[in-house]
C-alpha cells in the first residue's frame, strides 16, 4: 500500500510544486468529467464538440482547419471528424477561401451560434457552481498567475 505524506509535514520546494501539479491534475480531471457528463446529459453532445464551437464562436469570419487545430492545440485529424458531424447537424458550414481551392473556412451557422450560446450559458453556470468557493478576486488572481505560467511555458517550448 502506498502511503501519502501528511499534508502538514514540511516539504522541499520541488515536492511542494509536484504536489501542486498533482492537485491541479486531479481537480482538472474531476471538473472535466463533470462537464462531459453534463454536456452529454443536458445537450446530447460532447466536450470536444463544445470546444470546437467555442473556438469558432470567437471568429465570426471562420477559421481554416489548420487554424482551428492550432487554437484547440490538437491535430487536424482530431478536428476533422468533429467538424464533419457538426456540419451534418447544421451547426457549422464550410466556406471556400477565395483564391485557394484547397482550403475552406469553417464557421458557425446561425443555428450553431444559438445552440452554442445555450450550451455556453450552462457551461458557465456549472463552472461557477464548481468553483464557487473562490471569491471573484481570488479567482482573478489565480487565473492571472496561471496565464503567466502558461505564457512562460509556451515561450520555453518555442
Amino acid at each position: 500500500m502506498i502511503r501519502a505524506e501528511p499534508l502538514d509535514k514540511p516539504l522541499t520546494p520541488s515536492k511542494e510544486r509536484l504536489r501542486l501539479w498533482l492537485r491541479f491534475l486531479k481537480t482538472t480531471r474531476t471538473i472535466e468529467a463533470t462537464l462531459r457528463e453534463n454536456l452529454r446529459r443536458e445537450f446530447a453532445t460532447t466536450l470536444p464538440r463544445f470546444d470546437v464551437m467555442a473556438a469558432l464562436s470567437r471568429y465570426d469570419e471562420g477559421l481554416k482547419m489548420s487554424q482551428l487545430s492550432g487554437v484547440l492545440r490538437v491535430s487536424n485529424g482530431n478536428v476533422t471528424g468533429i467538424v464533419d458531424r457538426l456540419a451534418d447537424d447544421g451547426l457549422l458550414v464550410r466556406v471556400p477561401v477565395p483564391g485557394d481551392r484547397r482550403a475552406s473556412l469553417v464557421r458557425l451557422t446561425k443555428r450553431g451560434t444559438q445552440e452554442f450560446a445555450r450550451q455556453a450559458a450552462a457551461h458557465e453556470a456549472w463552472i461557477n457552481e464548481m468553483l464557487g468557493e473562490f471569491p471573484a478576486e481570488e479567482a482573478h488572481h489565480i487565473a492571472a498567475r496561471l496565464e503567466q505560467l502558461g505564457t512562460s511555458l509556451d515561450e520555453e517550448i518555442k
